[in-house]
């Protein structure tokens, strides 16, 4: 039998694209001036999750434009920066569960993978999960957790809800990684959530799911 694993790839924001680099260093820098601080080197984080039959799945979230393979394992579309806008492809973004896919510009990845788990069912759950994963509006802060929702923010969810020490994993070494706070508020709104239900509390349902408060 194959091992089943989660591994963690740290890619720099803008890798293989200049404009991108230069914009999120702007932002960076802006950032780093508010908060009185120092700027920091910008990641973006995706997920390779290798099954107990050994078939690979690339997990991320990512502009619905920058990948033209027919096959991407698209399970979710999302709007940017507006919901209004979201109805164009241009202001759509998809999370993306990719069997046997590729990272774009994982030559440039830093301190990666870093093998995050080797459990079976850690595996089986998080592969489960992607499906579930609410279609909040990219660049918007609509959880109120004081960070945006991104693609760090889908990859932190993942992991926390897959029962992930989400303590020990953190960027590399003088690295930040945006909207990952989101994910984790959106992780543990759910655990809060599941608590309420196992204790017979009330839960409002949509469409079958437990709704998320707030959205």
């Amino acid at each position: 039998m194959d091992e089943s694993a989660i591994d963690l790839y740290w890619i720099p924001l803008g890798a293989g694209g200049h404009s991108v680099r230069w914009n999120g260093r702007i932002y960076e820098a802006l950032a780093s001036l508010h908060q009185r601080r120092r700027a920091r080197d910008l990641y973006h984080a995706a997920l390779v999750v290798t099954d107990c039959c050994g078939t690979r799945f690339v997990i991320e979230m990512a502009p619905a434009w920058n990948e033209r393979s027919p096959n991407r394992g698209v399970v979710r579309k999302g709007p940017v920066g507006t919901k209004l806008l979201g109805r164009y492809r241009a202001f759509q973004y998809e999370v993306r569960c990719w069997r046997n896919g590729r990272i774009a510009d994982v030559a440039e990845a830093v301190q990666s993978p870093r093998r995050i788990s080797t459990d079976p069912r850690q595996a089986d759950a998080l592969l489960d999960l992607v499906n579930t994963v609410p279609p909040l509006t990219w660049g918007r802060d609509e959880l109120g957790s004081g960070d945006m929702w991104n693609s760090n923010s889908l990859v932190a969810w993942l992991l926390a809800r897959s029962g992930q020490d989400m303590d020990v994993i953190q960027p590399p070494s003088d690295g930040r990684a945006p909207g990952w706070n989101a994910g984790l508020a959106l992780a543990a709104r759910h655990k809060h959530r599941r608590a309420l239900t196992v204790d017979g509390g009330p839960v409002t349902r949509r469409s079958g799911r437990a709704r998320v408060p707030g959205l």
